[in-house]
């Protein structure tokens, strides 16, 4: 993917190298500027394909984790938790879903407390156009093979884990 403004040369190689002769070893410095940079491109590219169908990646991935529910319906509390998001986010993606018609809530069963969130009719569309669409240019994900995918899938992992995201 080249991108308009393309430098001829790697400027993050270009900052590792000065980082050498002014601080010391760069390679934390250029792994970490690295993976912020790789993320920037492909949000960028994941918004782009996103956008027409008036979605952001959060508002995408709120839609996915619904219509992945067994029950076809969280709470929200349990959509934070799964989206690793603070309350107030998930309750400022479900507004702008709920005011696109893509998800209603509804009183929960047993917990008088508990708001579910349940896709509609609309949103199950929506979410399939937008999925056709994020899968079409593979999420923004070029240049790197199957194997080369999962082998930076791992590492990321081992990342996450030390991090405590997960068990």
């Amino acid at each position: 993917m080249t991108t308009r403004g393309s430098l001829p040369f790697d400027p993050i190689q270009r900052a590792a190298d000065l980082w050498e002769e002014r601080v010391g070893p760069a390679r934390t410095m250029a792994t970490v500027t690295s993976v912020m940079r790789v993320q920037q491109i492909l949000l960028s590219e994941v918004d782009g394909a996103l956008k027409p169908h008036g979605l952001t990646f959060a508002r995408y991935e709120a839609l996915v984790l619904l219509d992945f529910a067994r029950r076809g319906s969280l709470p929200m509390r349990v959509m934070g938790e799964r989206l690793q998001l603070h309350p107030t986010s998930v309750t400022n993606i479900v507004d702008r879903l709920q005011g696109d018609g893509l998800v209603r809530r509804l009183p929960h069963p047993t917990d008088r407390r508990a708001t579910l969130v349940e896709l509609t009719p609309d949103g199950r569309d929506r979410l399939a156009k937008a999925t056709v669409a994020v899968t079409s240019i593979d999420f923004g994900l070029t240049g790197l093979d199957d194997g080369e995918q999962e082998t930076l899938t791992t590492l990321l992992r081992r990342i996450r884990r030390s991090a405590g995201d997960f068990d």
